[in-house]
């Protein structure tokens, strides 16, 4: 294991691993703290700084932060590492890393072609060194597209998970929710509901539901309930109308087992997924949500900052192509990333890093009522992330998910970020709305009283 030193103001800081040297470069949160993992002054996070700029991201190949041996998570990333991707930025320091990032030659195409041969590690490590400015000019030149009945990730489009919970998985409630973000535009990157219950028979209800509506509107669309990977599995197997298979996944082996689930168990309910073929523009079939924090809050991050462990989640991501990849960013709560400031730097962090990781990434730009941040965060988290180049956003009825029990961005926030950035909805789904009469003249969603998706309101509260 190396050592790492740099002087700073005649004073010598020591840090005796890459993972402590990674932690102490860390912007502040309350996670790190909480984990005793924070520099212990301001000098000492600059001084770490320094030091890691001169790291060699080939040394990340050869000093994994979690032991090859006992994390499956690191042989997925070390085993699968691409040496000719990597080639171009090899010899580089992470300080030069960030350099070539922001230059000129570092292109949507050249971006591309590095991203298998960059591990989780080396673009955490990149991002400690880069303010919040470098990561949304980084970000947004990265383009990720990915598809199943609508396209993703399009140059000026901006997608939406219109997320209908309700606290009982009342179809009336379900319904009136659905209506409402239909008629405002929002959906095009999927119509998903974390249930109440994760009882495969509520389960199957709410995909009926969900089905129904999809297939007699002919919306260009793709359902999904959040329910456990094994559910869906159980399910497909039962002949329901699964489109998507979620799951959420975390960086280590340890916290990945926290919630049940396993590499070979993802494995199993991909194929199920591909084998049902009910994609119509393409064939990713994946859905997973992620969150700093998560492996901290198992008691699984093996000494790991919470940012860096939320990289190696990314890794976990990719080698199943999915849809759709979003962090729950704000949703674990204060002990993690503590105000409005935390979570900011927390979201550009994620966009940044799955994006050049070669991610679909999107966002549920959220807070918890306990943490200090508001409704004015939100405006600014979503405004810089659609600066960004974010794949999604997901939306609640008010910005309020009364299930759930925390704010997030609302239906209408996503009108305000398509209007003031010029971004338009997934192609298909910015059709289907102009063929029901949604869309004026100047491409916007039109205001309407009544109109014939209202049924859908009437037909399930009866």
């Amino acid at each position: 294991m190396s050592t790492y030193t740099s002087t700073l103001g005649g004073e010598r800081h020591r840090f005796d691993s890459l993972a402590r040297l990674l932690a102490a470069a860390s912007p502040e949160r309350s996670g790190d703290r909480l984990a005793g993992l924070a520099p212990s002054s301001a000098r000492e996070r600059v001084a770490a700084r320094w030091a890691l700029a001169e790291v060699p991201l080939a040394a990340f190949l050869t000093e994994p932060v979690v032991p090859y041996e006992t994390d499956d998570v690191t042989r997925l990333i070390l085993d699968t590492h691409d040496p000719v991707a990597f080639a171009p930025v090899a010899g580089m320091t992470v300080g030069e890393l960030r350099e070539w990032l922001l230059s000129e030659a570092a292109d949507a195409e050249a971006l591309a072609a590095v991203s298998p041969g960059l591990t989780p590690e080396m673009v955490a490590a990149v991002s400690k060194l880069m303010g919040n400015a470098d990561l949304v000019a980084v970000a947004r030149k990265v383009r990720v597209v990915t598809a199943f009945r609508s396209t993703i990730g399009l140059p000026g489009r901006l997608a939406t998970r219109l997320q209908p919970n309700h606290p009982t998985d009342d179809p009336a409630g379900v319904a009136a929710a659905l209506l409402d973000g239909l008629l405002l535009g929002s959906g095009d990157a999927v119509i998903g509901i974390n249930p109440a219950t994760d009882s495969p028979r509520a389960v199957r209800d709410l995909l009926e539901l969900l089905d129904g509506v999809i297939t007699r509107y002919a919306i260009p669309t793709q359902s999904c309930v959040l329910c456990h990977v094994t559910t869906s599995v159980d399910l497909m197997e039962r002949g329901a109308p699964v489109d998507l298979v979620f799951q959420s996944i975390a960086g280590t082996q340890a916290a990945n087992a926290s919630f049940g689930v396993t590499l070979g168990l993802l494995d199993e309910a991909y194929e199920a997924a591909r084998g049902l073929d009910r994609g119509t523009v393409g064939k990713n079939v994946m859905y997973f949500e992620t969150g700093q924090g998560s492996a901290l809050s198992a008691g699984a991050h093996h000494g790991v900052d919470q940012q860096t462990v939320e990289a190696r989640a990314y890794a976990v991501a990719r080698r199943y192509d999915p849809l759709l990849v979003n962090t729950v960013v704000g949703f674990i709560g204060p002990e993690y990333l503590y105000d409005g400031r935390q979570i900011l730097r927390a979201a550009l962090e994620d966009h940044f890093c799955g994006k050049l990781l070669g991610l679909p990434m999107g966002l549920d730009i959220c807070y918890t009522n306990h943490a200090d941040a508001d409704d004015d965060d939100v405006a600014t988290m979503l405004t810089m992330l659609g600066v960004a180049g974010a794949s999604f956003v997901i939306c609640t009825p008010g910005g309020d998910d009364i299930m759930l029990n925390y704010q997030s961005a609302s239906y209408h926030d996503a009108l305000y970020l398509r209007e003031v950035l010029g971004l338009r909805p997934a192609p298909e789904f910015e059709a289907w709305l102009g063929s029901i009469g949604l869309l004026d003249e100047r491409g916007a969603i039109r205001e309407v009283t009544a109109h014939p998706l209202t049924d859908i309101g009437r037909e399930l509260a009866a």
